[in-house]
């Protein structure tokens, strides 16, 4: 038998946070209270692992107020005008790298903090990214752009925390998960 959530009270709502209070039965009947946070206004999260056609793996580097440190990531982005996931993926990818691809595919979706988070991120992986020369930052965003060769890339990505900088650590599983994906497109072809 699964746990059943018996409630969900906002215990608060800000601009684009609100915390809950999830309250739950457990398997053995025990009712347990569990704080977690959502995203107002949002419907999913999207990350992206790009290839250039360069053979190039695209990162982001940006400041992160709440860990006070840039931090090396995929693009990302929030689904906040209620599209298709594919069509806030693309949109992000162009925005904060100025790279576009017509080959997007869809890699996996899952939790990412699920013991704080009702966060739901869907990956994508793009294919023969091209550079157009343009990001199209939101007036918040300070985002520098990395281009790692593939064939060098845990060498290149572990050279790059220090003091001031952090590697999300979604990172290299999601490059594992997108390159071996990649390996099987290009063995069809």
């Amino acid at each position: 038998m699964k746990p059943e959530i018996l409630n969900r009270e906002v215990l608060w709502e800000g601009n684009f946070l609100r915390s809950l209070l999830i309250t739950y039965r457990n398997r053995r009947g025990r009712v347990i209270r569990w704080e977690a946070y959502q995203r107002i206004g949002t419907q999913g999260i999207v990350a992206v692992v790009p290839f250039s056609r360069d053979d190039e793996v695209i990162l982001i580097k940006q400041y992160r107020p709440p860990v006070d440190r840039y931090v090396i990531e995929f693009p990302a982005g929030l689904n906040d005008k209620n599209e298709p996931l594919e069509t806030v993926a693309k949109r992000e990818l162009l925005e904060e790298t100025g790279f576009a691809s017509d080959r997007l595919i869809p890699l996996m979706s899952g939790p990412l903090s699920s013991g704080a988070s009702t966060e739901i991120l869907t990956v994508y992986l793009a294919l023969d990214a091209v550079d157009t020369g343009v990001q199209g930052l939101d007036e918040i965003e300070e985002i520098e752009v990395l281009r790692i060769p593939e064939k060098d890339f845990y060498k290149i990505l572990f050279l790059l925390p220090d003091d001031e900088t952090y590697v999300d650590l979604k990172v290299p599983g999601l490059f594992e998960i997108a390159l071996r994906k990649k390996n099987e497109i290009e063995k069809e072809v």
